[in-house]
């Protein structure tokens, strides 16, 4: 999903990089980039990376979808069911294991960006990086609010699109799938993601809250 280039959309990077900016360190800052499939996460996050590093500052961007769970696992209660795709999608002991808690306040900075990938359904085990002090940790992906991982993040956003526009988006990056939300394809994703909402309030949980609706015009609703 390509960004077109817009005086809107770049005035509120900056917004949004001033702000993390100014994060306190203890001695690392921890930014979740949250939403559902489609909402333009990576994007925004791979945005919000250029901008902090044009500032001067150290980013390691990652998502979470590096810590995926084997398929037998993500599909263990089978492939089209909503609360597997919430419950079982990721390794979330190694997610935090190996990502987080050497970003939190005292840790030691030695990190894995991913352990697993998803495509392969194969280890991909990521070399150790040292990171150092005052680095912000910036990691997009779903879920992550959940209350698993309440309390780990210095900041957050939510990015909230429209369910028709979000899935538009995934038909057009992916080169499949349908853009009906009543399509039974969708069953698995459309009813995980609303029984995450209903499970985890990502929109009160989140420290800001963007409508990334249209692309050039994203709008800061808190």
């Amino acid at each position: 999903m390509q960004r077109p280039a817009s005086p809107s959309r770049e005035a509120l990077l900056e917004q949004l990089a001033t702000e993390v900016d100014a994060l306190p360190t203890d001695p690392y800052v921890r930014i979740g980039i949250d939403g559902v499939d489609g909402a333009g996460k990576s994007v925004l996050a791979g945005e919000l990376t250029t901008a902090l590093r044009r500032r001067g500052r150290t980013v390691v961007h990652a998502s979470i979808d590096g810590f995926h769970q084997p398929r037998a696992l993500r599909h263990a209660r089978g492939s089209r069911d909503p609360e597997g795709f919430y419950r079982d999608s990721y390794d979330l002991t190694a997610f935090q294991e190996q990502l987080l808690d050497p970003f939190a306040p005292g840790g030691h900075g030695q990190h894995r960006a991913h352990v697993f990938d998803a495509r392969t359904d194969s280890v991909n085990l990521a070399e150790p990086q040292q990171a150092a002090p005052s680095t912000i940790l910036i990691v997009d992906g779903i879920f992550l609010h959940r209350p698993e991982l309440r309390g780990r993040w210095t900041w957050s956003l939510w990015l909230e699109v429209d369910r028709d526009t979000t899935l538009r988006r995934c038909v057009e990056r992916d080169g499949s799938g349908s853009p009906d939300p009543a399509d039974a394809s969708n069953r698995r994703y459309v009813e995980g993601q609303q029984l995450y909402v209903r499970d985890a309030a990502p929109q009160q949980q989140a420290t800001r809250v963007v409508d990334n609706t249209d692309l050039t015009r994203p709008v800061l609703l808190r």
